[in-house]
């Protein structure tokens, strides 16, 4: 499952690339001021330049691979439970499952706003008002599940294990 992930992760990677690509070297060029910034129904609030939209994919790429970094030492992982010798592999495993989740979640999430911040600026128009709460509520719900996980397993219990 780890490597489907990191290559779903990867695709939305390189779908927020040529996104970004298509923005400044595509036919269809951006208007000189654009909007960045949107409020709660997804109406822009802020203006800058189509450079801004620079800044979107370094933080996926930087969000990847810090969280790509951290899988290669789990024994520094910092686990809201005490880490024994009996549950230690049971929370590794938890936790380097959670990450591949995380880091898929985030690179789309990331991808979605580059997509509709890009479409806002092109139409006039807001973005779609859920987005944001929505990508929101799937990284913090994939986190909070495998947190319970940890949870359990921190407590003595089998039913952690994902």
């Amino acid at each position: 499952m780890r490597k489907l992930l990191e290559a779903i992760a990867i695709i939305g990677l390189g779908v927020q690339a040529w996104v970004t690509y298509r923005v400044f070297f595509g036919p269809e060029r951006l208007p000189e001021r654009i909007p960045i910034h949107f409020d709660h129904a997804g109406n822009p609030n802020g203006w800058g330049q189509p450079s801004s939209l620079l800044i979107l994919p370094a933080v996926t790429l930087g969000v990847y691979l810090a969280l790509t970094i951290v899988t290669q030492f789990p024994r520094a992982f910092k686990n809201p439970k005490r880490v024994t010798d009996e549950n230690w592999e049971r929370l590794e495993h938890l936790t380097l499952e959670m990450i591949p989740w995380l880091k898929m979640e985030l690179v789309w999430l990331f991808a979605w706003f580059q997509w509709f911040s890009i479409d806002a600026a092109r139409s006039g128009k807001g973005v779609f008002p859920e987005l944001f709460p929505l990508g929101i509520a799937a990284v913090l719900g994939t986190a909070g599940w495998y947190l319970v996980g940890i949870f359990h397993i921190g407590r003595g219990n089998v039913a952690g294990r994902g």
